[in-house]
């Protein structure tokens, strides 16, 4: 809750059970929700370009711009209490938070006061560059909690024009140690997960939230799994929903570009890892996608494969209980 500061927590593991195996957006919605204390909201699912991507024209680019996707972000709602958080402030915001149909929420948004509290993974621009229309010359936010590493604190203080927001008391900066949970409020724990990724302005931490039921893993952005301290089949054990980085599908989709410069995980050695996470019941789904990804193809083999093996792709719009 705006004001309130978060409080460390010992760590404590509980996995609540994941029904079923099923990949469709329905099941998440057929008569359970209206019962749910804490749920997340997928508001994007493409990397930091959008889909489409500006100056492509590709026939999935073209196809895009009928009914885009938007770049990689989720709401964290709390119906009963209404609450709202953010995590990552895309450039597509403003269309964004438009997904949250909460009745209060747009009131919220009225008042200035749309979000309890922002997470921000990293500062790469599909990120945080959405903070910008939270200031002054667009929705002049009310304070809100931000919470982030120490160094990406540092980022948004030392430069403009986030700086101002800081300045201004709009961002209330709240530094998270990673590696701990940290109580956010009476529904709600976070877990940050720091990630090796081109770490030019920030580092990179992935999220694990924790609610009263279920926990969501949330890391759309890392090198390859190779270069991480730790098992991303580990890390997926500890969570019941996994939306993860799924920026390529292929290394040679990219024209001009080598593989090695390609620093993201690819979609199938990813599910090479990840079978045995899905078979024991939990779900990995995959966020991130560059404009150049065919598993945004629905009827492409490569997603028909994917949702065979229990994967699937986040959708703008989908839900997932916590």
């Amino acid at each position: 809750m705006t004001g309130q500061r978060i409080h460390t927590l010992s760590r404590r593991h509980f996995l609540g059970a994941v029904a079923g195996a099923a990949t469709d957006v329905g099941w998440w919605r057929r008569g359970r929700l209206g019962r749910s204390e804490l749920y997340a909201l997928v508001l994007g699912s493409a990397q930091d370009g959008g889909l489409p991507q500006t100056g492509c024209y590709s026939p999935r680019c073209e196809r895009a711009r009928m009914s885009a996707h938007y770049i990689a972000s989720l709401a964290l709602i709390q119906p009963s209490v209404q609450r709202y958080y953010l995590v990552d402030a895309t450039p597509d915001i403003t269309r964004q938070i438009d997904l949250i149909r909460e009745p209060n929420f747009r009131e919220r948004a009225r008042a200035r006061r749309p979000f309890d509290g922002i997470f921000l993974t990293h500062a790469h621009i599909g990120h945080y560059l959405g903070l910008a229309m939270l200031g002054r010359e667009a929705l002049a936010m009310a304070p809100t909690p931000c919470y982030c590493t120490e160094q990406m604190a540092s980022f948004l203080s030392d430069n403009g024009p986030w700086s101002l927001l800081v300045e201004e008391g709009r961002l209330d900066l709240r530094p998270l140690s990673t590696d701990r949970w940290h109580r956010v409020d009476d529904l709600m724990s976070v877990r940050p997960l720091p990630v090796p990724h081109r770490d030019e302005f920030s580092d990179t931490v992935g999220f694990l939230f924790r609610g009263p039921s279920r926990t969501l893993l949330y890391l759309p952005d890392i090198d390859r799994w190779e270069t991480w301290d730790r098992r991303i089949e580990t890390v997926v054990g500890e969570a019941d929903v996994a939306l993860l980085d799924g920026s390529f599908y292929y290394a040679a989709e990219v024209p001009g570009r080598r593989q090695e410069d390609i620093r993201h995980p690819l979609i199938p050695d990813t599910m090479r890892r990840l079978e045995g996470a899905v078979a024991e019941g939990r779900r990995v789904i995959f966020t991130h996608l560059n404009n150049t990804n065919v598993a945004f193809d629905r009827e492409g083999n490569e997603r028909r494969d994917l949702e065979r093996r229990g994967f699937s792709v986040a959708q703008e719009g989908q839900r997932f209980e916590l």
